[in-house]
């Protein structure tokens, strides 16, 4: 069995977590339409929803809110968080902005025009939704040892590179409008990119001068994975590591709330294009308030900067990626079917293996998180077709390329207490998977519908 060394902090305070009866939890779940994301939080015992602005700030953190600097503008706080950034991804431009789909809202009209593509290794629910709002088209281009999930391979999120010269050929240059490296790849299960896979992108984006973009969520993990897994990479430093990770690209968007561990808070960056600047900042007044604080509070810029520094702690990064790796294998030795190997953030689990009679338009990765909601109270969700919109055109349901149910670890949040126990349940809900039917959509958006669909089981 793993094992993974003690957490690098203390515990300091606690929240009281609500224990439900299976009676109350079948109640919750008919009340929100069998939408994981309209249950109220009380009635989640462990919540593995999302790792975004879950995660536990630190000491310096809130003492650092004590200190933010609520000016309009040229607040104190906002060039505390500037330092910060150039000192660790050395770039010339840096927006704050309230969280990562702002981040993207942003950037996208700047690179992105009706009726071209974005290709990324895995665009993730948000950055599809902001590319389809653009009038454009997402493809993904990830590496094939992605879809195996019982196989082995260090680097599971890389572009692969070959396909990708392949479709920039077969739509042409002029209708790409960008290249997102997504890092770690969530869709994919979480996974790294390695450094080597990124310069080869990297060059593939130049020669065809097309912007490349990294998603940045999970740079850190992914800096951590380098380090770990890639050749020539372990005697470096995560920040030297960083660096070259970011010396490919020519932007960033980032959700704050996952690496950097704050409750909110978002970055869009440019390396160093001037007309892209101006562009980002042209939308950011109307939309996300005043350049210096682009939707946050001064103390939330505050805690943001400390939290970049936290979250590219050797010791933090090897403690949490630890917690993934010790309830992957814990899950897969009592037989349920992870991505393999695991990844930074969360467990991702092959619906489809567990639930091969329910076809992907009956959503089995969504269908799998709800039973373990009603047998043990945990929240995680579908990271499936039922994360897919519809086609805009023929209203079909895609099907995607991996049934995953997700279930994230919040940053500095759960022991291995709680860990052990979601393995327990989990185990419980693999003995009677045969008696799962699946659900159909009866409400839904055109766009990001999965974060407010209404459901019901199939009988």
């Amino acid at each position: 069995m793993a094992d993974y060394m003690p957490e690098p902090y203390r515990i300091k305070m606690v929240e009281p977590l609500k224990v439900t009866t299976r009676e109350e939890r079948e109640s919750s779940i008919r009340e929100a339409h069998y939408n994981l994301f309209g249950l109220r939080s009380d009635d989640v015992f462990i919540d593995m929803l999302t790792d975004s602005g879950t995660g536990a700030m630190s000491d310096r953190q809130w003492a650092g809110m004590m200190l933010g600097d609520e000016s309009y503008a040229g607040s104190r706080s906002y060039y505390r968080l500037m330092e910060v950034c150039h000192d660790l991804f050395g770039w010339q431009y840096f927006q704050p902005v309230h969280q990562g789909r702002a981040a993207e809202k942003v950037l996208f009209p700047n690179l992105l025009k009706p009726g071209q593509i974005s290709i990324s290794n895995m665009h993730f629910d948000t950055t599809t939704g902001h590319v389809m709002l653009c009038g454009a088209q997402a493809v993904d281009c990830v590496v094939p040892e992605a879809l195996d999930t019982a196989a082995y391979h260090p680097f599971k999120g890389n572009m692969d590179n070959s396909r990708l010269v392949e479709l920039i050929e077969q739509y042409g240059r002029d209708r790409v409008g960008m290249i997102v490296i997504t890092v770690t790849c969530n869709s994919a299960g979480g996974q790294p990119v390695s450094l080597a896979n990124m310069q080869e992108t990297a060059s593939i984006a130049r020669r065809y001068d097309i912007p490349l973009v990294i998603d940045a969520a999970r740079f850190a993990e992914n800096a951590f994975f380098i380090k770990e897994r890639e050749q020539g990479q372990g005697d470096r430093s995560i920040r030297e590591i960083v660096r070259d990770m970011f010396s490919q690209a020519d932007a960033f968007t980032m959700s704050a709330k996952k690496d950097a561990i704050v409750n909110m808070g978002g970055i869009v960056a440019v390396r160093e294009d001037e007309q892209l600047i101006e562009g980002i900042r042209r939308i950011v007044v109307p939309n996300e308030g005043f350049l210096s604080y682009g939707g946050l509070a001064g103390r939330d810029l505050e805690a943001l900067a400390i939290g970049l520094e936290e979250g590219v702690e050797e010791s933090f990064l090897r403690s949490y990626t630890g917690q993934t790796r010790y309830l992957t294998e814990r899950l897969t030795n009592i037989g349920v079917p992870c991505q393999q190997p695991a990844g930074g953030h969360a467990v991702f689990i092959d619906a489809r293996k567990i639930l091969p009679h329910v076809p992907f338009d009956r959503f089995p990765a969504h269908s799998f998180c709800v039973e373990v909601y009603r047998e043990a109270g945990i929240r995680g969700c579908d990271v499936g077709s039922f994360i897919l919109d519809p086609d805009p055109v023929t209203g079909k349901q895609p099907q995607a390329l991996m049934e995953f149910a997700r279930y994230c670890i919040p940053r500095r949040t759960y022991t291995q207490a709680h860990l052990d126990y979601v393995a327990s349940s989990m185990s419980r809900v693999m003995e009677k998977a045969g008696a799962i039917r699946g659900f159909r959509v009866v409400r839904q958006a055109k766009i990001l519908r999965h974060f407010t669909a209404e459901l019901e089981p199939y009988a």
